[in-house]
């Protein structure tokens, strides 16, 4: 197990809960792994953020899909209540929010069924993710939305490490100005491997795995 402490709540009501030490990633190592469990899991956390988040947008942005990445899809529900509760504009013809979750393909590529084709095709589409910090994951959301039709309009995250992917802005609750010295590196240059420090944990959206 790796030692959880909390960030002072700065936004919202639910603090951050972070660990800092040497942490590997699919595509980067970092020196602080960001638990966001509760937010995605839990109803009442998730219902803050959610809040949090839309606070945060410009409501003149119009959104008819949620895409739901590192298992978001609670809190993707949360986040549609709150922009239909606050008079987002929308262009479907049902006047709501669609809730839609990626599927993958043996090459880790995005890819939507024939039944979700038409939740992206021709829509306005909120890229929701749990972190945004080397934005590898959002460039691939995006990839995936343009070749199916769609129109990615924003990208939206719990923490955030940089300001914009691919042109489109990132909104969060937390950003690195929270944790001024969040630093991730590409594996080949990590200060700590070079520096011979074992990796604490295997990290990604799911949580982590202590070594």
């Amino acid at each position: 197990m790796i030692e959880l402490t909390h960030l002072p709540v700065r936004h919202g009501k639910v603090p951050l809960r972070i660990a800092r030490g040497h942490f590997a990633t699919n595509h980067s190592h970092i020196n602080y792994y960001i638990d966001l469990t509760f937010q995605k899991a839990r109803l009442s956390e998730a219902k803050d953020s959610a809040y949090e988040l839309v606070s945060r947008m410009t409501n003149n942005v119009p959104v008819d899909t949620i895409l739901c990445l590192d298992g978001t899809t609670v809190l993707g529900t949360c986040v549609a209540e709150e922009l239909t509760k606050s008079g987002y504009k929308t262009i479907n013809a049902h006047n709501t929010i669609y809730i839609a979750e990626p599927e993958y393909n043996s090459n880790s590529q995005i890819i939507f069924r024939d039944n979700i084709q038409p939740m992206i095709r021709g829509k306005n589409i909120l890229v929701l993710m749990a972190s945004v910090t080397t934005g590898f994951t959002a460039k691939k959301a995006i990839e995936a939305i343009g070749y199916y039709g769609g129109q990615v309009v924003a990208i939206a995250g719990i923490y955030r490490a940089v300001n914009h992917v691919g042109g489109y802005p990132v909104h969060s609750v937390y950003s690195v100005e929270d944790l001024p010295d969040y630093e991730s590196y590409d594996y080949r240059e990590c200060p700590y491997c070079k520096a011979g420090r074992r990796i604490d944990a295997l990290v990604n959206s799911f949580g982590y795995s202590a070594l």
